[in-house]
């Protein structure tokens, strides 16, 4: 009925898709300047020291960025002193800064590199502009000074970076690379599906409904945006998995529509068809994918729930657009499809049918050969995955060229790298005790001598170094400047933070090491105090806490992703076996992708095929989990494309011989749909961002075992294996007029 629906009422479906887009084009265009930059974990400690430091403190540097000053003379000359007054100044009339610490006011010697130079410390003001807001801001105010300073002193940079600057340039960075990924790709997705159809307007029409589905998705996820804050990463993932599974489900629709006019059936009926057969298949597809999505909002952060949004959202258009608008298109288009026609390709459009039916007949008779020689890769790369290493990369793993990375490695020049990764103890004391004891005073001193002497801290600030004398009384806190005790104590005078700048030699892992190594630390016993806690911030313990949020999920994720997706192929096949068998070679497919990261990324296998010039040695935390919820997805379509095929068959033919149907008529949009998606995928490689490259490798490898191996072999050799029990309990007796043995002959 809503298939009859559809095609009747072509018209007006069409009329709504348009003024859909045309209502939702106006949003999508502003998603840059709406979604989120910024990374946030939801409850960690991290960024409850954060918002004690705002609230209980009153700090201005709770939140801060660092301004990179290179190339330029050392502030204690005349000449660097005159040029730090300059950038003070103009730091000062930005909005959204709360306050400056550099060497004109502190006077510390960290402020003045041996080789010149300098950075200062600007505390952010977040109630006045969030970071995606002031960050830009920032840069717009010193980037005029800097091109003045640069005709005094050639060779002289200023440039920003810190935790907000950072998290800011790899989100733009991405977008960027998504943009230009999704440009590239667009003409090969062409080809392919010209390849695929032998006709330039059947080519084109899974192109515009990919392509209106992604429009769709990321104005409705701006609209969203103003309830729920979204991550920016929300449209490379809408546009990665839309062009993706757009094309698949689109590819589907054409292709039955164009099965059913070589079979005879009118336009209407074909259209009718198509939505009937394909809407059915996709709608399943569509469900297991949105599981794998929508398992991701169960994670704490920002990130991850936004990419589960996001793919939610366009596989969610993906599947209606299949279901309504190309059938409606179809119907009124009909036969003119065809037009375009490329001569040496078959009107059939499937011209590997044949190639495809011979392959099949073979895993038929042979499946015990065909499953052991399949398994064999499959088993080889998923052994490597035990050595997966869900770490951050070793090195600098920042885009190329980004201005926060550049900054950093201005710092770092300076021997003044660990400024940017300063570890904040907050240190809480009970409620018998204050700054202003002798005995509070001496737990904070312990605690402050404790961190100082550990090797991987370069030099600590706290209340207890603010004076020269070794024993300075409590009661000279009130000495202390206004600006200095916000930032160093509570305003009650029970809470202090204890500021640990480590060495540059720490890399991200070693940083995130000791952030857990102070948490560990039994506070009351290093102060000498009963009833002191500490809390830590600041960047490493944020990636710390990142982890663990990732972490502390993933077998709930996991879980959930494998018992919905099981509970909803049970329901579409009315099969046991079906969806267990499914979920077994899921899982495969995901966990040799896994193993071909490994090789790749970690070991550096063939790494320069890919843009990298040494091993990574960490893939990132959140590759895991993100790998398993979008592939085990996207590996569904595939099975579920198969599966259908071959219980529609199986209504007029015996087992093997459905299975020999199935596959000889998908096997040529498998192929197709998964080229398109491994170039979609393999297109996210070639940027410099290496997270993204890790994720459309990891992809791309996946879609392509799944596709080829586990699908067109393993699949149909275990389908042939189990002969009827495939169906039970809901179809055993159904095999249709012609009996097991009959096939064989």
């Amino acid at each position: 009925m809503f298939a009859h629906y559809v095609v009747a009422h072509r018209r007006w479906v069409i009329a709504t898709w348009l003024l859909l887009a045309v209502v939702l084009a106006p949003q999508a265009r502003r998603l840059g300047n709406q979604l989120e930059v910024t990374a946030s974990v939801r409850g960690s400690e991290a960024t409850a020291v954060d918002r004690a430091m705002m609230e209980r403190f009153g700090s201005p540097f709770a939140k801060y960025a660092v301004l990179v000053a290179a190339g330029l003379p050392s502030p204690d000359t005349p000449a660097g002193k005159a040029v730090l007054r300059q950038l003070v100044a103009t730091v000062d009339t930005i909005g959204g800064v709360m306050a400056t610490l550099s060497y004109r006011s502190a006077n510390d010697s960290i402020f003045a590199p041996a080789g010149g130079g300098t950075f200062v410390v600007v505390g952010l003001d977040e109630r006045r502009g969030s970071p995606d807001i002031i960050v830009p801001r920032l840069r717009g105010a010193t980037a005029p000074l800097g091109a003045v300073l640069g005709r005094s002193y050639p060779g002289a940079t200023l440039r920003w970076t810190g935790s907000a600057p950072i998290n800011f340039d790899i989100r733009v960075a991405s977008a960027n690379e998504g943009r230009h990924a999704e440009a590239s790709v667009l003409p090969v997705t062409l080809v392919l599906l010209l390849l695929a159809f032998g006709a330039l307007v059947a080519a084109i029409l899974p192109i515009v409904a990919a392509s209106l589905a992604i429009l769709v998705a990321l104005g409705t996820a701006v609209l969203i945006n103003h309830v729920w804050p979204l991550s920016i990463v929300l449209a490379n993932i809408a546009s990665m998995i839309g062009l993706g599974v757009g094309i698949d489900y689109a590819l589907l629709t054409v292709g039955r529509f164009r099965e059913a006019r070589a079979s005879g059936d009118d336009v209407t009926e074909a259209a009718v068809a198509a939505s009937r057969h394909a809407g059915s298949t996709i709608t399943l597809s569509g469900a297991a994918v949105c599981i794998g999505f929508g398992a991701l909002l169960l994670v704490p952060l920002n990130e991850l729930q936004s990419v589960g949004v996001g793919g939610i959202l366009v596989v969610s258009s993906s599947v209606l657009m299949a279901v309504t608008l190309l059938p409606a298109l179809l119907a009124t288009l009909g036969d003119r499809v065809e037009r375009g026609r490329v001569p040496w390709i078959s009107a059939d459009g499937n011209p590997m049918s044949e190639w495809w039916r011979a392959w099949a007949r073979q895993v038929v008779a042979r499946p015990v050969l065909v499953l052991m020689v399949s398994a064999v890769p499959l088993g080889a790369l998923a052994w490597q995955a035990r050595r997966l290493n869900p770490e951050l990369p070793r090195g600098n793993w920042l885009p190329r060229g980004i201005e926060s990375g550049l900054a950093m490695g201005d710092l770092i020049r300076m021997h003044r790298g660990g400024v940017v990764n300063t570890v904040r103890v907050l240190v809480e004391l009970p409620p018998t005790l204050s700054l202003f004891d002798s005995a509070g005073w001496a737990a904070a001193q312990r605690l402050t001598a404790a961190i100082a002497a550990d090797p991987r801290v370069a030099r600590v600030a706290s209340v207890t170094t603010a004076f020269p004398a070794a024993r300075t009384p409590p009661q000279a806190l009130a000495l202390l400047p206004s600006g200095a005790q916000r930032t160093l104590m509570s305003r009650d005078w029970r809470a202090t933070v204890i500021e640990a700048t480590p060495r540059d030699s720490l890399d991200f892992n070693a940083l995130t090491v000791l952030a857990r190594d102070l948490r560990r630390m039994d506070a009351a016993a290093v102060a000498g105090a009963a009833g002191v806690h500490v809390r830590v911030g600041g960047l490493p313990a944020l990636n710390a806490d990142y982890v663990d949020a990732i972490n502390s999920r993933f077998i709930e994720v996991v879980s959930l992703v494998i018992i919905l997706t099981l509970v909803a192929l049970m329901i579409g096949f009315r099969s046991v076996l079906i969806p267990v068998k499914a979920m077994a070679l899921n899982l495969l497919s995901v966990v040799a992708a896994y193993g071909a990261v490994v090789l790749v990324f970690q070991d550096g296998h063939g790494a320069r095929f890919v843009g990298l010039d040494r091993p990574l040695g960490g893939v990132f935390a959140t590759i895991p989990i993100l790998v398993f919820c979008v592939v085990f997805g996207l590996s569904m379509d595939y099975e579920v494309f198969l599966v259908a095929r071959i219980a529609e068959a199986r209504r007029t033919m015996g087992e093997h011989e459905a299975v020999v149907e199935g596959m000889a008529r998908t096997g040529g949009i498998i192929t197709s749909a998964a080229a398109i998606m491994i170039a979609v995928f393999a297109a996210f490689t070639l940027g410099q961002f290496q997270f993204i490259k890790v994720l459309g490798f990891a992809l791309a490898v996946a879609v392509f075992l799944d596709a080829t191996i586990v699908r067109m072999a393993v699949g149909p050799a275990l389908f042939v294996l189990a002969g009827r029990w495939n169906w039970w309990p809901g179809g055993t007796a159904a095999a249709g007029q012609h009996t097991v043995e009959a096939d064989h002959g």
